[in-house]
């Protein structure tokens, strides 16, 4: 019985894993081997560039898919989680006894985090736009609709955000596997047509192409990468799912029906050469044309509302590691903690998605600027998973740390290749993600740069408990201030004592940490350090995917003999006023953070702390 239940927990997770993991990768057939023959470097379109386009596709989805994301990089998780963030605290944590390699680990690892939010706003513009595409084949009449459409399509997407997506998520599974499954059977059906298309599975009509014409297949590695786009993800919702739902899903059926459907892609254009301006939708008979598209528009949304919850949890994360302020986080279900929604996250993704449709107009356009992202994510994850490789054991650590190398080289060789199109459209992305890099690095510096100062104005705690704190007049109940340093006084108590020149009968600085792993376990959740008569320092332990729920956490102080009666505490706030001073950060680089931190959410509002218990007082601080 334990063992049915548990192989029918594996597929569900399986099911659901298909609608999530692989929605970005699973609408690559749309627009990646067309790309080829009708984008920036289209090649002539002749039988022996279409096999070594099959045959450098097919090996591309073999090695850097199948073997180092999902048998290889799967491998290297953060106690369960994936993602690069993830990867790179991990990747910090292995290298704390090496400074220099640390910093550049971080370094890294934020630029991958950048980066990632450059794919977050092309993927539903791309995905939903050559979806649509579909109209125009069906009747030239739909050829103006197309751009409009699919405004309204993202539109509205980005509009049931807020809503929540549990009351569909359920249809996010089955609707995958239906697409993946149409996708396997129209490649299937072409190639009975002409089966000779197989013969690329051979992986020397790619190396005769490249050593005859090796310019030309350089070029062509920016199309043939587009087929790759969406192998980032596999490691990111790892945690969501587990590794094995992950690979099951991909070895089962995600990987032989995006095969098939590219050989049955390349079979039909050596057949019709006018069917390569948009392979994907000739390779269906007339009659079912307008429910392709429809069912291609449905598996876009939902590649669109993956990337768009990944930007959410990256937001997050982020967040919670320090580079960036705290954000207003919106929980849309009651039973499932994960699912979140972002306002500020979700119409800066909006306005940026509707831009770059009305700006490109078309996939093919929009191909162009795609790769350069994903592509420079990917070196950076093969570089960080190389570094921790080198602090594991076992076989697979020989496996990873020879393999490692020959993926980096071949991503070298795409980047290269899609750096090609910089000027035509390749630039968004860098320029994207290096505005993100901007903003989460000064906020971090700018965080350094506070504490920095907080020092040496503050007093430390054992200099306060030595001045004479039993002097102060106490009054009933308890006062809880929160800390970014539990060794100095928070300025909310100096506030406090000028104004009411009374202190609380039992004094609680809060240190709320978030550590570079996931989850901290229960029992180590609390730690509390006696000072004083009554003046506790407890310090509150969360992993970087937990919500930091400080009330519930606080609930375990009673075990540890620290009792605070709800209705006689109080929390106090201190809310930071960054001003231009001696010159600890540039002044450009001060504005920016001061910027950032008056659109921090409050403290209390992040910490859920009980806004009837809250008392929040201004501190000016010059940087």
């Amino acid at each position: 019985m334990q063992h049915d239940n548990a192989r029918s927990g594996t597929t569900k997770l399986t099911l659901a894993a298909l609608g999530v993991v692989y929605g970005d990768i699973g609408t690559s057939p749309l627009y990646a081997f067309k790309e080829a023959f009708a984008g920036a470097h289209a090649m002539p379109l002749t039988e022996v560039n279409v096999l070594a386009t099959l045959s450098s596709l097919f090996w591309a989805v073999m090695l850097i898919v199948s073997l180092k994301y999902v048998w290889i990089v799967l491998r290297f998780s953060n106690e369960g989680e994936g993602g690069v963030l993830a990867l790179t605290a991990l990747a910090q944590r292995v290298t704390r006894q090496r400074p220099t390699l640390a910093l550049a680990v971080i370094i890294a690892g934020i630029f991958a985090a950048a980066l990632f939010y450059g794919d977050a706003v092309i993927t539903p513009a791309i995905s939903v736009l050559s979806a649509i595409e579909g109209l125009s084949v069906v009747t030239p009449a739909f050829e103006h609709w197309v751009v409009p459409i699919t405004i309204g399509i993202l539109i509205g997407l980005f509009l049931i955000q807020k809503h929540g997506t549990s009351s569909i998520g359920g249809l996010f599974g089955p609707v995958t596997v239906i697409w993946f499954l149409t996708l396997a059977v129209l490649g299937v059906l072409s190639i009975v047509q002409n089966p000779m298309v197989l013969q690329a599975i051979n992986p020397m009509y790619a190396v005769h192409f490249a050593v005859q014409h090796p310019l030309a297949a350089f070029l062509l590695m920016s199309a043939v990468f587009l087929a790759l786009t969406g192998g980032e993800a596999l490691y990111a919702d790892m945690g969501h799912f587990g590794a094995r739902p992950v690979r099951i899903a991909w070895y089962g059926l995600v990987c032989p029906s995006l095969l098939l459907n590219y050989f049955g892609q390349g079979a039909l254009v050596l057949r019709s050469a006018e069917a390569v301006q948009n392979p994907f939708y000739y390779m269906a008979p007339k009659w079912l044309m307008l429910p392709l598209v429809g069912l291609a528009a449905a598996a876009t949304v939902i590649a669109s509302q993956a990337t768009i919850t990944g930007a959410y949890s990256m937001t997050l994360q982020a967040t919670r590691l320090g580079y960036l302020p705290r954000v207003h986080v919106l929980h849309t279900s009651d039973t499932e903690r994960g699912q979140i929604y972002i306002p500020v996250i979700n119409w800066m993704m909006l306005i940026a998605v509707v831009v770059l449709v009305m700006e490109f107009q078309s996939s093919g356009a929009l191909a162009a600027a795609y790769g350069i992202a994903v592509s420079g994510t990917m070196i950076i994850t093969t570089l960080l998973t190389g570094i921790v490789a080198m602090t594991t054991t076992g076989r697979i650590r020989v496996i990873a740390l020879a393999s490692l190398p020959v993926f980096f080289l071949m991503e070298l060789v795409f980047f290269g290749s899609n750096a090609t199109k910089l000027l035509h459209g390749g630039w968004m992305p860098i320029v994207l993600g290096l505005a993100i890099f901007t903003l989460l690095m000064t906020w971090k510096e700018g965080s350094k740069a506070v504490s920095m100062a907080r020092k040496k104005i503050d007093v430390s705690v054992s200099d306060f408990l030595r001045a004479g704190v039993a002097s102060v007049t106490r009054v009933p109940g308890t006062a809880v201030y929160l800390t970014s340093d539990p060794e100095l006084v928070p300025s909310a108590l100096f506030h406090s004592l000028k104004h009411f020149k009374v202190m609380h009968e039992q004094i609680v600085f809060l240190h709320i940490v978030t550590e570079d792993i996931p989850r901290v376990p229960d029992r180590q959740r609390l730690v509390v350090n006696l000072l004083a008569d009554h003046v506790y320092t407890v310090t509150i332990r969360f992993g970087f995917r937990e919500e930091p729920d400080v009330m519930t956490a606080l609930a375990g102080l009673d075990a540890l003999d620290v009792h605070m009666e709800p209705m006689l505490t109080t929390f106090f706030v201190a809310r930071a006023s960054i001003t231009d001073g001696p010159g600890a950060l540039p002044a450009w680089q001060t504005a920016l953070f001061g910027w950032m931190s008056r659109q921090s959410d409050s403290a209390a509002s992040y910490y859920r702390l009980p806004a009837n218990k809250v008392v929040e007082l201004g501190t000016q601080v010059s940087l």
